[in-house]
């Protein structure tokens, strides 16, 4: 079975991803300077799929190691590349940092892929290369123009994208699909891995979670004076799982389908957008536990709403989001009850 890297992989979507991918019976090698991950995940997927990848702890930046690595697992037939800096608030404060780590990284991987015999490459990117879209492009789909991004971290993934295509108009042999993500929520269904912030949580769930078991005193929500119905930010919230599964089609479409476009670009998403309150309301509907909040004021960088459409990822990848938000929902709070021991 063919050999994927996943730079990343002991990250959040990395993670699950990397279960999907050993599940379908391909050989996983993870690369991971566990910066904002923790080995111990390593030790959920064994539990999971029955065996452990591959793992290097490697910084991406790093051309040696790197090189290393690709040397060590030849035949690699495909990387996918979810190694970044991710939180929109501490790339607004330390914007160098995101662009050394994020840019950085990708040239490396670029500049290897390039000597070495591996040519496929699925790039991890953002619904923020969207920006605010106008009101004519709700939903997003994969022809929406790409505005000025609000903040480095999502500039990154602008920049990324734009790398990308380069490389590949200098080199024919160079195959990438550029998947850009709505907003991950959601644990696996075993409770066994989930998302796992160091520190104060800078996405949404589990900052709701953590308020749930008591951990932290009450969320914040930035902002109810937004132009959506209820006043808070509104997202497409797609469950980590299914994300997970748009990989695997993404890398056998990649393996299997020569005649597909050198550059692939897809948004994932469910298509629906759920606002901040309703997600908490949702939670607490769906797991029966309360979660005080507070209103603040606007976060910076912050977009007021964004949803997906899919039906490109539907149609050409043969993907869609399955998973009901309930489901959803009650999979984080699992997994945060199964990380503090709680009944």
């Amino acid at each position: 079975m063919a050999r994927i890297l996943v730079t990343g992989g002991t990250g959040y979507i990395g993670s699950h991803t990397v279960v999907e991918l050993m599940q379908q019976g391909y050989d996983v090698v993870i690369v991971d300077n566990l910066s904002n991950s923790n080995a111990e995940v390593l030790n959920g997927i064994e539990a999971i799929v029955g065996r452990k990848p591959d793992f290097e702890n490697a910084d991406c930046t790093n051309y040696v190691e790197m090189e290393r690595i690709f040397n060590t697992y030849q035949p690699i037939d495909g990387v996918i590349h979810f190694a970044a800096s991710k939180a929109v608030g501490e790339s607004v404060e330390q914007p160098l940092m995101y662009y050394r780590n994020n840019i950085g990284s990708l040239l490396t991987l670029l500049e290897i892929m390039h000597v070495f015999p591996t040519k496929n490459l699925v790039f991890s990117s953002s619904c923020t290369v969207y920006g605010q879209p106008d009101a004519e492009h709700l939903p997003v789909d994969e022809n929406a123009p790409l505005k000025k991004a609000l903040s480095p971290y999502g500039n990154t993934k602008k920049i990324n994208e734009d790398i990308i295509q380069d490389a590949a108009y200098a080199d024919a042999t160079l195959n990438a699909t550029i998947l850009r993500y709505f907003n991950p929520i959601g644990a696996h269904p075993s409770a066994l891995i989930g998302e796992l912030p160091n520190g104060v949580p800078n996405n949404l769930l589990p900052f709701v979670t953590q308020t749930a078991a008591g951990i932290r005193q009450e969320l914040k929500v930035f902002g109810n004076d937004y132009n959506t119905p209820d006043g808070s930010c509104i997202r497409d919230y797609i469950y980590v799982v299914d994300l997970a599964k748009a990989h695997v089609k993404a890398i056998e479409r990649m393996l299997n389908v020569p005649e597909r476009e050198q550059v692939e670009i897809f948004n994932l998403g469910t298509g629906r957008g759920l606002s901040v309150l309703e997600i908490v309301n949702g939670f607490e509907k769906a797991t029966g536990v309360r979660v005080p909040y507070t209103i603040v004021g606007r976060r910076e960088g912050d977009i007021e709403q964004v949803w997906a459409a899919p039906q490109k990822a539907n149609n050409i990848l043969g993907w869609s989001a399955q998973t009901p938000i309930e489901d959803v929902l009650r999979s984080a709070w699992n997994w945060e009850k199964h990380l503090r021991n709680l009944s």
